[in-house]
């Protein structure tokens, strides 16, 4: 049965894309090469932890959307979305793996007119240069003149109740102007907005100051944090006031670390270094440094909290809230708990954990026990700290009942606990 949409990867992107087109009535069909996760979401279950409830599944099902790991589905459709997933490789550089499988199996069922969107986070120049050879290759058709092919860089704040999918604006570039206008015609199907940028590299280059704006923000407020505990001055007092300029100042806070799937880019890895003509991004770089020392910031700060108080990290039982990398949510991508908890356990400390969102833990390949009780282990424990601030913490109590509580979110109640 043809679809009008194919979405290709079901994971952080590709989901709620699916979702909002499911809602506004396109027939939609997603595409996954893990067998287990078309099983979960065909059984109503968000495969991996994800950002969407089991009812937002079942809403989906029941409105005509299917999964599946079978590629013949991909034969006749109107749009296709690739959304496959881009995390950084161990050298640093964003893992193409997954878009380029996903343009190679598109590209043997590619039908004329149809359009093709990626939304997955890459390198300018990716598009082009990448996905448009396995396209046309796979297929024999030509973009641009047998099929449309643009850019739209995925924005999603997952958790983040104040955003509809259908109020972000979309930014969109075409390897034409033809296939900009093809896609801007899908995407005023789902969003409020729409907004042409000149090109694929632009489209592309659009992600990248947008995530890497957030990058460097964040470092600022992570230098400005460990600053402030140096001089006993009140970070967050700090940030209040600063926030009440109306202009030329927007608040970032610290934390223990930066997670999530939005990665720093810095385009000048690999086969790209060469089109930067050797001028990296130093700003970015030094941002990344920054971020990726925090969770030994706040390995520091917890030793140096427990000798304070006449107890080594040797044997310390300390607990930790929250393990995922955003509040509310079950996705632990990226999240600086599980590198904060491997160097607890190298010091010798007695690890527990305790989050709402994550039944079973495990780091440095075993398992960490879970705190039945919280109320009752925050109590026994000679530390807490708290990672992630999830709503259904109520941090007064926690702060009451707390031997010694270390704050890395700035938002225990004013002298109630220690913050970074």
């Amino acid at each position: 049965m043809p679809a009008d949409l194919a979405v290709l990867g079901l994971g952080h992107l590709g989901l709620p894309a699916a979702q909002a087109a499911t809602a506004a009535g396109i027939s939609t069909i997603g595409y996954d090469p893990d067998a287990r996760a078309v099983a979960d979401l065909a059984a109503g279950r968000q495969p991996g932890g994800g950002t969407l409830a089991a009812a937002d599944i079942r809403r989906m099902l029941s409105a005509g959307f299917r999964a599946a790991s079978d590629p013949a589905v991909l034969g006749r459709v109107r749009t296709a979305l690739i959304c496959a997933p881009t995390p950084l490789g161990e050298d640093g550089a964003l893992d193409l793996t997954a878009v380029r499988e996903a343009a190679t199996t598109l590209a043997t069922r590619l039908r004329p007119r149809t359009t093709v969107i990626v939304e997955s986070a890459v390198y300018p120049g990716t598009t082009e240069e990448c996905v448009r050879p396995l396209l046309e290759e796979g297929s024999g058709l030509r973009a641009g003149r047998d099929f449309h092919l643009a850019c739209c860089p995925a924005r999603l704040d997952p958790g983040n109740r104040g955003f509809r999918f259908a109020a972000v604006p979309r930014v969109i570039g075409g390897h034409t102007p033809a296939c900009t206008e093809a896609a801007a015609a899908f995407y005023n199907r789902l969003t409020d907005k729409v907004v042409r940028a000149r090109g694929l590299r632009e489209a592309e280059a659009t992600h990248l100051l947008e995530t890497n704006y957030r990058h460097v923000n964040i470092a600022l407020a992570n230098e400005m944090a460990i600053l402030c505990h140096d001089l006993d001055i009140d970070l967050w007092d700090v940030i209040r006031c600063a926030e009440t300029k109306p202009f030329g100042f927007e608040p970032f806070r610290p934390g223990p670390g930066v997670g999530g799937h939005a990665v720093p880019i810095d385009p000048n890895y690999l086969a790209y270094r060469s089109r930067t003509q050797g001028h990296p991004l130093r700003l970015v770089e030094l941002a990344r440094e920054v971020n990726d020392r925090m969770p030994r910031y706040v390995t520091q700060r917890a030793t140096t909290l427990l000798n304070e108080h006449g107890k080594s990290a040797r044997g310390a039982r300390v607990l930790l809230l929250g393990v995922t990398y955003k509040p509310d949510l079950a996705d632990e991508a990226g999240s600086p708990a599980r590198e904060i908890a491997t160097r607890l356990l190298e010091l010798g400390a007695q690890l527990s954990y305790h989050d709402p969102h994550v039944p079973q833990w495990h780091v440095a390949g075993r398992p960490v026990p879970r705190a039945d009780s919280l109320y009752d282990t925050a109590a026994a424990a000679d530390l807490t700290v708290l990672l992630q601030p999830h709503r259904t913490y109520d941090l007064q109590g926690l702060a009451a009942k707390a031997q010694l509580l270390l704050d890395t979110r700035g938002t225990t109640p004013t002298g109630t606990a220690y913050r970074l």
